[in-house]
């Protein structure tokens, strides 16, 4: 009988001590869609969101990511801790996950018959006749990922909410004074956004906060054992190779554009260190390997302790394995990449690699070069500077 008194009071700490998790935040909370783009689009977004809500004193929401496979027609929403630890992002501020949320505070925080949906103005839906000229409404689950993302966790609006002229700079103005001012807690438990309540590219003032999204223990475990098992002893060059169809039209932009993605981790914020050109968004074959092999006698010269042994390679696309290993051979330097696609085991493996090479425009590369930077580890992008900048420069020193 008192094995059966011991059992029964074990539970039920275990029960309690559960509940005193999520306790209510008076201050309310942040929610949002990360409907824009693929992994490096969400994670700028996901950066701008967490200081959003730390400028407003909300706990944000942690949605899932958004991912697309192929021949689905319906995304996938993948729960965040799957990729990264949770910890340490409340060394920054709150943040609960959207499944305990949802789970455990949603019915007495954010009920059914309460849930409003904001945009900053009239969302459009896809079916023409739900467009109502005497209602707009935010459409917040028209399209995919929309629909999908807010199904996961069956979420239905009741409302729509337009909160602009209010943006989400919260550096630059004080602008969160008056999103408190307009939106209380007491009345706006709840802030869901159809999108991030952030900008993109990732603002200059909100890159650090990458030092806070830590890898979770099973991509950490993965990535040792890689580096352990597969790649030889010695330093390795990790490079990003962005190459698909669909990249190859998004070049297209740069003859119309200042700034194209996330061109401003090279060039700047308002172009201080150049413009756009073709090379920086899809460079040659050739000028990879000129490249690479740079890179690699530099550190040869530089750090003769520590030779280069072998390189990474993670792409969309073709990763140059067959001309990599050819104009490498004299080298003795060995080229990989992963058996089996995984774009997060990429980025954790390019994040501890002792060189990187990446694309500047890409946000999947700035992924990469926000969290070396925060470890001060080397990075660099293709074709940047231009060759013909880095030669005159090159000449400049000599004389």
């Amino acid at each position: 009988m008192q094995w059966l008194q011991l059992f029964i009071y074990s539970i039920s700490v275990l029960i309690l001590t559960a509940e005193g998790q999520f306790d209510r935040d008076p201050n309310g909370y942040i929610t949002y869609c990360p409907c824009m783009g693929r992994f490096g689009n969400q994670a700028d977004h996901f950066l701008g969101s967490l200081a959003f809500a730390q400028a407003l004193n909300r706990t944000l929401i942690l949605p899932p990511w958004v991912e697309y496979r192929k021949g689905e027609m319906r995304s996938r929403q993948v729960s965040f801790e799957t990729y990264f630890e949770i910890e340490p992002l409340r060394e920054y501020h709150r943040v609960i996950l959207m499944s305990d949320f949802m789970s455990h505070l949603a019915d007495d925080v954010w009920p059914a018959t309460e849930r409003v949906s904001f945009c900053y103005m009239e969302r459009k839906s896809l079916q023409q006749e739900k467009n109502d000229p005497d209602a707009p409404n935010c459409h917040a689950k028209d399209g995919n990922p929309f629909g999908p993302f807010w199904d996961t966790y069956n979420i239905d609006f009741v409302a729509s909410e337009f909160y602009g002229p209010l943006h989400f700079d919260v550096h630059h103005s004080a602008i969160a004074t008056k999103w408190q001012n307009n939106y209380p807690a007491d009345k706006w438990p709840v802030l869901a956004f159809t999108g991030a309540p952030a900008s993109f590219p990732v603002q200059l003032e909100n890159r650090e906060l990458q030092k806070y999204l830590k890898w979770s223990a099973k991509y950490r475990e993965a990535t040792r054992e890689f580096i352990r098992n597969v790649l030889p002893r010695g330093a390795f060059i990790g490079l990003h190779l962005r190459n698909g169809i669909d990249w190859v039209r998004a070049c297209d932009h740069i003859k119309d554009s200042q700034q194209l993605f996330a061109s401003p981790q090279c060039l700047g914020y308002k172009n201080e260190r150049g413009q756009l050109y073709p090379e920086l968004c899809m460079p040659t074959k050739e000028a990879i390997v000129r490249q690479l092999k740079r890179t690699i006698k530099n550190v040869r010269q530089t750090q003769p302790k520590n030779e280069v042994k072998s390189v990474f390679v993670a792409s969309d696309a073709n990763h140059m394995i067959g001309e990599l290993t050819t104009a490498l051979s004299r080298m003795d330097i060995s080229v990989h990449k992963l058996p089996e696609d995984d774009p997060y085991l990429d980025l954790a493996i390019l994040g501890q690699s002792n060189h990187f090479i990446g694309n500047c425009i890409s946000s999947y590369s700035a992924f990469v070069k926000r969290e070396r930077d925060s470890h001060g580890f080397p990075s660099y992008f293709w074709s940047f500077p231009k060759e013909k900048d880095r030669q005159q420069a090159k000449v400049h020193e000599e004389l």
